[in-house]
């Protein structure tokens, strides 16, 4: 599954750096972006579930934690 979701990620989001970590349905995404420019957090959440809204329904992901941050603040 972290495969599925890095890919997922990949394919939506240009020029990010991703890591995704944990197992058996728990699961936490790293994403330094700069399409999280001038986003609140909350904003930068939803983009992350909307990208992975059917792996959260079919329950292949339980629980997400997400770290998104813009290239800047990711340094």
């Amino acid at each position: 599954m972290e495969e599925i979701i890095k890919k997922v990620l990949n394919e939506n989001i240009d020029e990010s750096i991703i890591n995704v970590s944990g197992s058996e349905a728990k699961y936490t995404v790293e994403i330094a972006s700069n399409l999280f420019l001038g986003k609140s957090t909350i904003d930068r959440h939803k983009i992350i579930y909307a990208l992975l809204d059917k792996y959260i329904k079919s329950g292949e992901i339980h629980a997400l934690t997400i770290k998104a941050l813009t290239l800047d603040e990711n340094k």
